[in-house]
């Protein structure tokens, strides 16, 4: 990981990308949890199957880390054909666009991560082609023009996004499957660890996997870089003994606490109480008081803070809660105030 790489960040590192792809499932029957998604895609594929068509154009959507690109590889899997893997902003031009679409094959599979960074102009070609299947190309200029219209083989588009909301009324339209992927549970989390360390040759024991799962913020891809660290830890500290012990050392040494939290989590809740009484203070207000930006104290730190109950958000600002103050050993009077 980079110095400035947050150790429970759910984004996806350059250097992580490969084990990733080891790592990943690839099959409906291997991917633990999201029940009701995978439930509703087998009987998606099965029926695509037996008709010999390719399954409708998927959207998942939900917050980082949690298995979208999996997934998407795991349906081109259930269906045997092949991906083609891109980014809304690696697409920059219709032609950019036009090009890929243009070298799909029959049945194949185009997987667009962060479809709804995708510029507007590029959008609107991918409207007939979703529906379609065909590639409409402007041929010349002013009233001269003319559209050129060519036949693409039918494929299917599945679109990641972690801004659902951000993507146009047209586009989201046009998906006929859309899922939204959950946070997951605790034995889910485990089951998930202790298959990446069977993986990874690593002998965990039942309470390390609990340990690590409870640090891991309900992401599988932090759950594997806990685990890593943990692993890393233990070699050089323990002769590999990955005890239980030898990993809550590595948790201390991490600054990462018994429910997932860093360093950055406990000073924005401690900067809310110490600072600002608890709250409610404006986000501009507790972004620079921080010295984080706007953008990543709301997308990143604030969820798992709502999540845990510790932080809530009115119109006046946010504010910690009780169960924030007592995470962090903080008493409060009968006003709720320190």
């Amino acid at each position: 990981m980079s110095e400035n790489q947050r150790l429970l960040d759910p984004e996806e590192t350059t250097e992580e990308s490969a084990l990733e792809t080891t790592l990943r499932p690839r099959f409906l029957r291997e991917y633990i949890g999201q029940e009701s998604v995978k439930a509703n895609l087998e009987i998606a594929i099965m029926a695509a199957k037996q008709r010999k068509e390719p399954i409708e154009h998927v959207l998942l959507y939900g917050a980082p880390g949690l298995g979208k690109t999996t997934l998407a590889h795991v349906i081109a899997n259930e269906l045997g054909a092949n991906i083609r893997v891109t980014s809304g902003p690696a697409i920059e031009k219709g032609g950019d666009l036009a090009a890929i679409l243009s070298n799909l094959e029959e049945g194949d599979v185009l997987f667009i991560d962060e479809i709804h960074r995708l510029p507007k102009a590029v959008e609107e070609i991918l409207y007939p082609a979703m529906e379609d299947y065909a590639l409409d190309i402007i041929m010349g200029k002013g009233p001269s023009a003319r559209t050129l219209r060519l036949d693409l083989p039918k494929f299917t588009i599945i679109g990641a996004t972690t801004l659902a909301s951000l993507l146009s009324a047209p586009l989201r339209d046009r998906f006929g499957l859309s899922h939204h992927l959950e946070f997951y549970q605790a034995a889910e989390m485990e089951k998930i660890i202790a298959r990446s360390a069977k993986i990874l040759n690593i002998d965990l024991s039942g309470e390390t996997a609990t340990a690590i799962a409870g640090r891991s913020r309900r992401t599988p891809r932090i759950a594997n870089r806990l685990l890593k660290r943990v692993r890393d830890y233990c070699q050089v500290r323990n002769s590999g003994d990955i005890s239980l012990d030898a990993c809550q050392q590595a948790f201390a040494l991490l600054a990462v606490d018994h429910l997932g939290l860093d360093a950055v989590d406990r000073k924005i809740l401690e900067v809310l109480i110490d600072k600002f009484r608890g709250g409610p203070v404006g986000l501009n207000t507790l972004a620079a008081a921080t010295g984080e930006e706007i953008d990543t104290l709301e997308n990143i730190y604030e969820p798992y803070l709502l999540q845990l109950g510790f932080l809530d958000r009115s119109p006046r600002g946010r504010l910690a809660t009780a169960s924030a103050y007592e995470h962090l050993g903080k008493k409060l009077n009968e006003n709720g105030l320190l």
